[in-house]
């Protein structure tokens, strides 16, 4: 099937929306998150894949959408190349865990803002209706992935490759590879308790009350055995204490013999979860 490429403007951010050539009354959204340095260019074939591969069994039950965007400071919003650096980069970026942080919180702020506003963009007439949403991100798009299913409700897919729950977890790794002090000015109290109330790790992920964003959620979590960037270790005590109740779902896949890096099993998987659960 045949996948058409529509690009929008809303409210000054752009996206680009795959869609297949048949669009039912019922649809659903998936938002597509690059990784640091990337672009939406950059995962224009992973969203064609997955356009594809989806819109060729949903039997005209839901059409679903692929959209993607640039995170802040990326693509075409690029404002300070830099900030986008680590701590040992050839040009290091001494605000590494600010401004990653800062980004990966800021595109997950984007999507929320999607939401409210894609039904009027796409269907002006009101000629289908959005009914289902979910995101899929990879690396820095997977750190954004775990904070918009902590804190936006109307998302109740989501598949995290690559990417960390747990963000004190995650840069206290890279603090010690990069020979950095785990201190200010690289990290700056005001910033430990900015993350200590807003991030994942922070939420009550092992209850299962109502105080627990994850709870129906279905989360597939893709990562390589042997990526050192993003370790398996940051991420594996959330991940093994999140609960998401007996309507959600959660799905691990370790990846043997795979560093950093999304690959062609990877985007399998992927489609393969959201065609059974979008």
């Amino acid at each position: 099937m045949s996948v058409d490429k529509e690009d929008h403007v809303v409210g000054g951010l752009k996206i680009s929306v795959y869609k297949p050539s048949i669009t039912t009354a019922s649809v659903a959204v998936l938002f597509l998150l690059h990784g640091r340095h990337g672009s939406a260019a950059q995962v224009d074939g992973i969203a064609r894949a997955l356009a594809e591969k989806t819109s060729s069994s949903t039997h005209n039950r839901r059409t679903i959408l692929i959209v993607t965007l640039e995170h802040r400071n990326h693509g075409s919003r690029l404002i300070d190349a830099r900030a986008n650096n680590s701590w040992t980069e050839t040009e290091d970026n001494s605000r590494h865990a600010l401004d990653m942080y800062a980004i990966q919180t800021g595109t997950a702020r984007d999507v929320s803002f999607l939401i409210d506003f894609l039904p009027s963009y796409l269907f002006p007439h009101d000629e289908s209706k959005i009914d289902s949403w979910g995101v899929v991100g990879i690396s820095l798009g997977g750190h954004s992935t775990w904070i918009i299913l902590s804190q936006e409700p109307r998302v109740q897919v989501g598949i995290p490759i690559i990417g960390c729950p747990d963000y004190i977890e995650l840069i206290k790794h890279r603090a010690k590879a990069s020979n950095i002090p785990f201190t200010a000015p690289y990290i700056p109290s005001s910033l430990l308790k900015l993350i200590e109330v807003s991030d994942p790790a922070s939420r009550n992920h092992g209850s299962l009350d109502g105080s627990n964003p994850f709870l129906g959620k279905k989360i597939l979590i893709l990562s390589g055995e042997k990526d050192t960037l993003v370790p398996w270790a940051a991420s594996k005590k959330f991940v093994e204490g999140l609960e998401v109740g007996p309507d959600g779902e959660k799905k691990v896949i370790l990846q043997k013999g795979v560093g950093h890096k999304c690959t062609d099993e990877m985007v399998e998987q992927t489609a393969t979860f959201i065609q059974a659960k979008l």
